[in-house]
């Protein structure tokens, strides 16, 4: 059996959410025993995600070989519950920097080197050979930005090459649209859509399905109009309104019929009674939405004025909350305008994700000494860790303005540093130390007690690292390191054993956690946290 493919346009505008349409389809034909992946194209020029602004482009997700990748990834590996790798990603830096490359071995022999077929080759060859190696029953493709936008017309057109050339009952074509409410009217605007579709069959595209976003239901008039205007069947118009989570979509898109469609323009007979999975499923995803005594965290960041900057650390807590059985209420805090340090008394636990430069550095600090002397449950992750160590240095061991060279680079006491491989680097991208990299954790510590294990693997994203010179300080002042790497190069856990919950982490934990399997020290603060 040859791999089946769903593509997954974007129409009308940015952010739609075809990322959790195309997770939630992926979700579906999972749950009706098929294999599957997602892949995501991002058509800008960066080569990856990791130079890029979280507050303008949402959080870099880690894979678990070392990928910076878009935050869609994420969401893949969170509805799918399995690993994706950074091939998964594919951007046009990475398609143009390997034709150029082939050129200038000679591979063309002399051609004159074109978007098509050169480009659009790449494309195909990439998306194939993920689909062969995976041994996929189907592979999904998101195509990121929006149709009519430059940049992404080589990759359409790849992809309407792999329909034509694999055929129809082997290609899905799904277009994610909007039909906005004006308040003024009431009334559910089709034109968007209508001039979405048709740009997109100007290049060569028609879609089998339209995934239409509206605040509510869409309506049968609405829909038939699309339908009309579109030349797409009315039973594959979906109305993909708002929900209370993200996770309730493949629900919705399940009960519009959409799998029984998917499976007949396969033609797949003999549908799979997924009845036992969708209860699974539909278990964890009612667990998430708890209606019980909310735990309330504060969660002290440099870039909260996106959300998406640290979706995958919601997402944990959320994850966490569900399986304790009680909702979470996440409160997100500049540290830069952290000039009340008292209002985090207000919290049940205190939540520092990662980070990166000097902008809101003290207030991070001040919130890590703050949770340190109040006895509020803490959790810092990457910098939060690196800022803890340094707010411990400062107020317990007596170092005077101690800090991290990434934020000083001339402090007397440089408890945070850069590492050591780090110092002959010049190139900011993809030059971090990436991915999974296993962990040896002390007996009993409060990292042992909450992994159940002395042998941990988790992905990381860093190039500063505590200084090992004074270890001996801190301990003796009474903070344990309980978790070590290379051999005890690296310095991975941070607790304090007199404290409620005091737990700092160099690796991302939050990477790890999947709906209905919680990361286990989001699962341990948030406990904590509930207690507190």
């Amino acid at each position: 059996m040859q791999t089946k493919f769903v593509f997954v346009t974007g129409g009308v505008m940015s952010g739609l959410g075809k990322g959790v349409i195309s997770s939630s389809i992926a979700k579906l034909l999972q749950l009706s025993d098929q294999k599957v992946s997602c892949v995501k194209i991002d058509p800008y020029l960066n080569f990856d995600a990791g130079t890029m602004n979280p507050i303008t482009h949402g959080e870099v997700f880690v894979t678990e070989d070392g990928g910076e990748c878009d935050m869609d990834i994420g969401n893949y590996e969170r509805f799918l519950n399995q690993d994706i790798p950074k091939s998964h990603n594919i951007t046009t830096a990475q398609i143009y920097s390997s034709v150029i490359e082939a050129e200038r071995r000679g591979k063309y022999l002399g051609a004159c080197v074109q978007i098509i077929p050169h480009i659009t080759d790449e494309i195909k060859k990439r998306i194939r050979k993920i689909a062969e190696d995976e041994n996929l029953d189907v592979l999904l493709v998101e195509c990121g930005g929006t149709v009519g936008d430059i940049e992404s017309l080589p990759f359409l057109e790849a992809l309407r090459q792999i329909k034509v050339e694999d055929g129809s009952e082997r290609v899905i074509f799904v277009h994610v649209t909007l039909a906005p409410s004006i308040d003024a009217v009431g009334e559910q605007k089709t034109k968007p859509t209508q001039h979405s579709v048709q740009e997109l069959r100007r290049i060569g595209i028609q879609p089998d399905f339209l995934a239409v976003r509206s605040t509510q239901p869409l309506l049968e008039k609405t829909k038939k109009k699309i339908a009309l205007f579109t030349n797409v069947a009315l039973k594959d118009v979906i109305s993909c309104h708002d929900v209370d989570s993200i996770f309730m979509t493949p629900q919705n898109l399940y009960d519009q019929g959409i799998v029984d469609s998917i499976f007949k323009k396969f033609a797949k007979v003999g549908l799979v009674n997924a009845s036992a999975n969708w209860d699974k499923w539909n278990a964890i995803v009612n667990s998430m939405n708890s209606k019980d005594e909310k735990v309330n965290i504060a969660m002290v960041g440099k870039y909260v004025s996106l959300a998406d900057s640290y979706v995958s650390v919601n997402h944990a807590l959320k994850h966490a909350g569900g399986k304790i059985g009680r909702s979470v209420s996440i409160n997100w805090i500049d540290s830069e305008k952290l000039d009340d340090i008292n209002q985090l008394s207000n919290f049940n636990g205190i939540l520092v994700p990662g980070g990166f430069g000097i902008r809101g550095s003290e207030g991070i600090i001040n919130a890590a000494n703050f949770a340190r002397e109040k006895n509020i449950p803490y959790l810092g992750i990457c910098f939060g860790f690196q800022l803890a160590a340094v707010s411990f240095g400062r107020h317990m061991c007596n170092l005077e303005n101690a800090n991290s060279t990434e934020i000083d680079s001339e402090t007397k006491y440089p408890v945070i540093d850069l590492l050591p491989e780090q110092k002959l680097v010049s190139d900011m991208g993809g030059s971090l130390r990436l991915g999974a990299n296993q962990i040896k954790i002390k007996e009993n510590s409060l990292a042992s007690k909450i992994y159940n294990s002395n042998l941990i693997s988790k992905r990381h994203r860093h190039r500063f690292e505590f200084n090992k010179e004074f270890l001996d300080t801190f301990e003796k002042n009474g903070m344990v390191f309980s978790g070590e790497s290379d051999d005890g190069k690296r310095m991975e856990i941070l607790e304090i054993p007199s404290h409620k919950f005091y737990l700092g982490v160099q690796y991302h934990p939050e990477f790890n956690s999947r709906p209905g399997f919680p990361e286990e020290a989001f699962e341990a603060f948030l406990t904590v946290s509930a207690q507190n």
